[in-house]
């Protein structure tokens, strides 16, 4: 379970539920993962890795997978991404990443792969919100290794 910051707010116009996202990379590139956390219960909904990437490649792979998550289980909430780069290629549907593609990152590209695949196959309506952290605080997803 995520660290509860000493101060934390959760957006004002969250009025039921939702899910926040993030990712944590150890070096760039580097061992990545990243996962998923319900609100305001602040339980993991999900999480994958780690694997040979970067943190950039992991926030926009966490939020095609909450995508997919809630279409699968035919939920409606908005999710709230940190990354103002994840939330663009989401919106583009293409990983933008500049990670060559070679035996080691090869995993990781079969999950870009799959997730831009589910962008192009699938609809949704899904709001994909900035978390503002300068005024809420960190994420609830974080991974507290800052």
């Amino acid at each position: 379970m995520p660290k509860r910051p000493t101060v934390f707010c959760l957006p004002p116009d969250l009025k039921g539920q939702a899910l926040a996202v993030d990712a944590a990379c150890s070096g760039n590139p580097g061992k990545m993962e990243y996962r998923g956390v319900h609100l305001p219960s602040f339980q993991q909904a999900f999480h994958s890795g780690p694997l040979y990437g970067t943190n950039n490649i992991g926030e926009f792979l966490a939020i095609v997978h909450a995508l997919a998550l809630l279409k699968q289980k035919g939920l409606d909430m908005p999710i709230y991404s940190d990354s103002r780069n994840a939330i663009a290629w989401v919106r583009q549907k293409k990983c933008k990443t500049k990670l060559p593609r070679d035996t080691k990152s090869e995993p990781l590209f079969q999950l870009i792969d799959r997730a831009e695949r589910w962008l192009h196959d699938n609809a949704y309506s899904t709001p994909i919100l900035k978390w503002e952290t300068e005024q809420w605080g960190e994420i609830p997803a974080d991974f507290g290794r800052k």
